[in-house]
């Protein structure tokens, strides 16, 4: 029997605002806190702070005032080096897609777990196993740069989940897939959060957030504005 527990505070977020040059408040005064094995939903318009919100819990971008706490590490706090460490334990999932794009579909997969330092049989295992899921069997030895943008993006998201990380950080992981392969992610990204995967999912897909009825945080201007409980969701704000 598969037991669920979701009583360990995964991430907290205190006061953060986030000012860019010119005095763009791309956040403000956002308080919130995620326990361990959530799954929720970051919506809004194109504009409204996700993204930013998930580079800040990746320790890709610092925030102006405020404090970040994600798997018990202080992110503005945390040298580099700590920084590197920590991100092993999260997939990010990017709109850029961040690909090596002068190596194939496989080579990118086995990239990321040789440097987790995974032993060669387990690679094999992991990149076959995400490729069949994903559907680019056919397609594990071609150039990430020949494929369309929409498999691109299941490479991408591919990349995140392939090492069981602890946290994925999705911004727009389905934005460019047809229905079936969303079905597909949204499979993929549902068994992980059921095994004890935090997923923090950003979308401006209303229909999506509705669909999958997960608990879902509105952001407009940088704020947080509502937040939706549908099944489940122990999030405090």
């Amino acid at each position: 029997m598969k037991v669920r527990v979701s009583l360990v505070l995964m991430i907290k977020i205190l006061s953060v605002s986030k000012i860019y040059q010119g005095n763009v408040i791309a956040l403000s005064d956002i308080e919130l806190e995620i326990p361990q094995g959530e799954f929720i939903f970051i919506k809004g318009p194109s504009g409204s702070g996700k993204t930013t919100l998930l580079k800040i819990l990746f320790g890709l971008e610092k925030p102006t005032t405020g404090e970040v706490i994600v798997d018990g590490v202080k992110i503005i706090q945390s040298k580099i080096k700590n920084i590197y460490k920590f991100r092993r334990k999260i997939g990010f999932i990017s709109p850029e897609f961040k690909l090596l794009k002068d190596r194939s579909v496989i080579d990118n997969l086995r990239f990321t777990l040789e440097v987790l330092g995974f032993p060669s049989h387990e690679i094999k295992v992991r990149v076959m196993e995400i490729l069949r899921r994903i559907g680019l069997e056919k397609k594990a030895k071609e150039s990430v740069i020949s494929l369309s943008n929409g498999e691109q993006q299941l490479v991408s998201v591919a990349r995140a989940v392939i090492k069981d990380p602890r946290i994925i950080l999705a911004d727009e992981p389905t934005s460019l897939l047809d229905d079936n392969m969303k079905e597909k992610v949204m499979g993929i990204f549902s068994e992980l959060n059921y095994n004890g995967t935090t997923i923090i999912f950003a979308t401006q897909n209303e229909s999506l957030v509705q669909k999958y009825s997960y608990p879902a945080i509105s952001l407009l201007n940088g704020k947080i504005t509502n937040i939706e409980f549908y099944n489940k969701g122990n999030i405090q704000i």
